[in-house]
């Protein structure tokens, strides 16, 4: 699996419609996947799969340039919804199709049933004309795991040692099913994802690799910030740390948001369903400027109209002196449980023209 922070041959996402996730019947999130959209289409091809019943609006929405395509899913978020894509030392692409069970299943999932989303993966392949591995059997979401490219993982404790995901396999057992299907080496355990994290501990919200040899993680000196000790926790492994290579783990500290509360009014506009998750009014949600995307030449932040924004954006400036930074405001996802990593899902460049 190669990192992100490598070459693309376009991002996918899905379109939002589930109004007991979004609130509004999805309006005020559909516009913020719009500027997302059309943000990463200025760096690379970008394809937008939509329900048959919203194609047209989404077609008007978005930028002429940008494929839009009927998919049918439960929910929009393609980071997890959608394939891994893994590439070979010929530069042949193919895809991963992982098991999906709403995060949890029966036992703590967010929403039922999720029938379209177990289709989705299959459909970009065909699309794409990509070969598929069949790991079905095997629960996994692309926001638990980030890499290197260069044989070294992330992931945390909480989400994939989870009794919801795959309670057959121990840790080790887990381990090797990674190293099989991504060709990683070495896995770094993180304990657990941010405080308020629907997804299980996601490490998407929590840490992400810059580059081989260099991660950046959320940070506060706030001792009474919420996320305080779960980012003390997760920085003492990670410096204690080496990657498959024998490296130390450069570490880039990118100061968090104020804590976002879900307000009365917000909580009032999303549509009560009795197999959802339940967003009250006073629930606290994740804030984060870990969950970016990194594409072709830029990295797309979100923003949250707090004062951290403009620090965020010189931090991500000092990183990435050689990728343009775009902040957009955000808010409108992480009240449904995520942020721009969690919608967008990266295909990497071929180096290959063979169709097989």
């Amino acid at each position: 699996m190669p990192g992100e922070f490598e070459q693309h041959a376009g991002t996918w996402m899905l379109w939002p419609v589930r109004t007991d996730t979004w609130r509004n019947g999805a309006k005020p999130a559909q516009q913020v996947f719009a500027k997302v959209v059309s943000s990463i289409s200025e760096f690379e091809p970008v394809t937008v799969g939509v329900n048959a019943e919203q194609y047209e609006n989404a077609r008007a929405m978005l930028p002429h340039h940008v494929r839009v395509v009927e998919i049918s899913s439960n929910d929009a978020w393609m980071r997890d919804i959608g394939p891994t894509f893994v590439k070979n030392e010929e530069g042949e692409i193919r895809g991963i199709n992982w098991g999906f069970n709403a995060w949890g299943g029966l036992q703590g999932g967010l929403y039922f049933p999720w029938d379209l989303d177990l289709m989705v993966k299959k459909k970009v392949l065909e699309i794409e004309n990509k070969n598929c591995y069949e790991c079905t059997e095997f629960i996994l979401e692309g926001g638990s795991i980030t890499v290197d490219g260069e044989g070294t993982l992330i992931t945390t404790e909480q989400c994939l040692l989870n009794k919801n995901r795959n309670p057959h396999l121990s840790k080790s057992e887990i381990e090797d099913r990674l190293k099989e299907y991504l060709n990683i080496e070495k896995v770094i355990w993180l304990k657990d994802g941010l405080i308020g994290d629907e997804t299980d501990g996601h490490v998407d919200d929590l840490a992400f690799f810059v580059r081989p040899g260099e991660v950046a993680i959320g940070w506060t000196e706030d001792v009474n910030h919420p996320q305080y000790h779960v980012h003390q926790e997760a920085y003492k492994i990670l410096k204690e740390a080496t990657d498959a290579k024998g490296r130390p783990l450069i570490i880039h500290k990118i100061e968090l948001p104020n804590e976002l509360i879900l307000s009365k009014e917000a909580s009032e506009n999303i549509d009560f369903a009795s197999s959802s998750y339940k967003r009250e009014e006073g629930m606290p949600f994740v804030a984060t400027y870990i969950n970016c995307y990194l594409c072709n030449g830029a990295v797309i932040v979100p923003s949250f109209d707090d004062p951290s924004d403009d620090k965020a954006r010189k931090k991500f400036e000092e990183i990435y002196p050689d990728r343009k930074v775009i902040l957009i405001d955000t808010r409108e996802l992480p009240i449904a449980g995520g942020n721009i990593h969690c919608i967008t899902q990266q295909q990497p460049a071929s180096t290959s023209q063979k169709n097989y």
